[in-house]
């Protein structure tokens, strides 16, 4: 029988799991190296009307210098002309260029920064920056071409199982997860948003599965070895599974707690494990399972109906 408690997503609220940071940021940086001075940071600040400046050696970022740096050294009786190096934070929060845009609009809200270096995963090298008002502009960049896409491509996915000759059809689609792989980490889920969307489910179906199946492939990423995904595709509903033979759930009813997670610290400071991915899946579905053993695997299950 189909529910109505889950809540229904927003367009922009879907694509914050389908966009990635390298789609949104700045590209152009203004940068520093540790050998120029504060009278060099005092001048690309008045000149460009920015906060800070990334420093960077080798093109690997090593630090970030600010106006409040630029003050204390004003104040404290350094020399304009002391270097950068001296006086920039080394510390820094950054983003990965392939992270998805939701998990840095949760670094946004809890850091209260205005903007994060971004770099790449394997060799700390920066990209770019990225700004909450980047964010705001990618989303309604790609709410605006999707918007379009609908109008040039109208399919219907009621049409394509009544031409079935079949009592009850169904389409299977899988695809394997491999846990670890945070640089392809939304990939799975990303083929099967676009399959659906080339099927003509309706938007706002397509972005309740997007929005579950992208928590189940994050947990698959950060918890398992490896792991499925199947999509079982029938006119009336889409029921997914996510199955995997990793360490299992210790306690299911921790686990379903908002802001519950197991995640070592490691892959926290990546941005991922905030512990609302199970949660997440049971607020966007219709209907949802989970049985887990330890050392055994986990087996979730979850349908959002279509009609």
């Amino acid at each position: 029988m189909k529910t109505v408690d889950y809540k229904k997503p927003s367009k922009i609220r879907e694509l914050t799991y389908v966009l990635k940071v390298e789609q949104v940021m700045h590209k152009s940086v203004t940068t520093l190296s540790p050998d120029n001075t504060m009278n060099d940071v005092r001048k690309i600040l008045r000149n460009n009307k920015i906060s800070g400046i990334p420093v960077v050696d080798n093109d690997k970022l090593v630090g970030i210098v600010t106006i409040e740096d630029l003050i204390i050294c004003i104040l404290e009786g350094g020399g304009i002309d002391e270097k950068v190096e001296n006086r920039m934070t080394r510390n820094i929060v950054t983003v990965y260029s392939d992270e998805p845009v939701v998990q840095v609009v949760g670094k946004f809200e809890k850091s209260g920064y205005g903007r994060f270096p971004v770099i790449t995963r394997n060799e700390d090298k920066l990209v770019g920056i990225i700004t909450k008002w980047d964010i705001i502009e990618g989303v309604l960049r790609k709410l605006e071409n999707d918007n379009q896409k609908d109008e040039i491509q109208k399919y219907r996915a009621s049409h394509i199982f009544e031409d079935l000759v079949s009592d009850n059809s169904t389409m299977i689609l899988k695809y394997h997860v491999k846990g670890g792989d945070f640089e392809k980490a939304g990939e799975q889920t990303s083929k099967l948003r676009k399959s659906l969307l080339r099927l003509g489910f309706l938007p706002e179906t397509v972005r309740r599965v997007a929005i579950t199946t992208f928590e189940a492939e994050m947990n698959l990423v950060i918890y398992t070895p490896e792991g499925e995904l199947e999509a079982s595709i029938q006119e009336d509903k889409i029921s997914i599974s996510a199955i995997d033979s990793g360490p299992g759930i210790p306690d299911i009813r921790k686990a379903m707690r908002k802001g519950y997670s197991t995640a070592p610290d490691w892959v926290r400071e990546l941005g991922f494990g905030a512990g609302m991915g199970l949660p997440n899946i049971k607020n966007y579905s219709d209907k949802m399972t989970l049985e887990s053993k330890a050392n055994v695997g986990t087996n979730l299950n979850f349908i959002i109906y279509t009609k």
